[in-house]
């Protein structure tokens, strides 16, 4: 989360099962809550018109490498892929 974000409380498991007219009335409200499972943050509630959350983009992509690294040139033919598909189940027979 960014600094700029405001800190959601959290809530586990059980808080959520004992509690959830509670915790969907605050979500009502506007309030968002990190879900826990022993511990460890599963999920997040949020209110529906909530923003979505944006992607921070940390580099710009770069294709390196790979197939495109090889240059290798594509042989162009007169015949379709049906054709090439008939001569090659023709060799099975």
């Amino acid at each position: 989360m960014s600094s700029l974000e405001p800190q959601d409380e959290t809530l586990s498991q059980r808080e959520l099962r004992n509690e959830s007219g509670r915790v969907l009335r605050a979500v009502s409200e506007g309030h968002s809550f990190v879900l826990t499972n022993s511990g460890v943050p599963v999920g997040r509630i949020v209110p529906l018109d909530a923003p979505a959350p944006g992607l921070t983009i940390v580099r710009p992509v770069r294709r390196e490498g790979g197939w495109a690294a090889l240059d290798i040139e594509r042989k162009s033919t007169e015949q379709g892929p049906a054709v090439m598909l008939d001569d090659l189940r023709g060799d099975r027979l």
